[in-house]
């Protein structure tokens, strides 16, 4: 396990070694899939949602590079239920931005459990850094629409894992806590 893990990450960081957060800080890119995936083991995923969980942004963070990553590179490098998530946990970049996050909250119930446990921790990693470094371009209306979006995603969720679903009710609330705070 510890090997693939490894192999993954550095995979990951390979693949976003370029790549910035949107953050003020502008953290390199490959702390969001370390933090999805630390989240992850630390609430008992199977190893395959972990793996699913460094590798998620790669196929859809690597579209425009010279050799983009594909589905079918992740099935050879780290097998075909690995691959399934991330598909699972992709969006199609070709629709637009609006089109996207609907079908994140329609389908969020309909995913398989490895997808729905990624998504879970890719939310809190997501709500924690609109708190602690949220991107410069967007203003507070921007925020709080983010975070309650965040909230019907994972609402389709809920029976996966209760100890990741607490997880996001505290940082969802903490979120909005800050963001009222904010608003003062």
């Amino acid at each position: 396990m510890i090997a693939d893990v490894l192999a993954a990450a550095s995979f990951a960081a390979a693949v976003h070694a370029g790549h910035r957060r949107k953050g003020a800080a502008q953290e390199p890119y490959i702390n969001h899939p370390l933090e999805v995936a630390r989240i992850l083991a630390e609430h008992g995923a199977p190893e395959t949602a972990i793996l699913a969980g460094l590798l998620h942004d790669t196929v859809e963070d690597s579209a425009a590079d010279p050799e983009p990553v594909t589905l079918e590179a992740l099935t050879a490098r780290f097998g075909a239920e690995v691959a399934s998530i991330v598909a699972e946990v992709s969006d199609d970049n070709s629709l637009p931005k609006e089109t996207r996050k609907a079908i994140q909250v329609k389908m969020a119930a309909k995913k398989s459990e490895g997808a729905r446990l990624v998504t879970l921790a890719d939310k809190i990693s997501n709500l924690r850094a609109i708190m602690l470094a949220p991107p410069a371009s967007w203003d507070h209306a921007r925020r709080v629409e983010y975070v309650g979006w965040a909230g019907r995603v994972v609402a389709g969720l809920r029976g996966t894992n209760a100890g990741l679903e607490a997880l996001f009710d505290t940082t969802y609330r903490e979120a909005m806590a800050s963001l009222a705070r904010e608003a003062l």
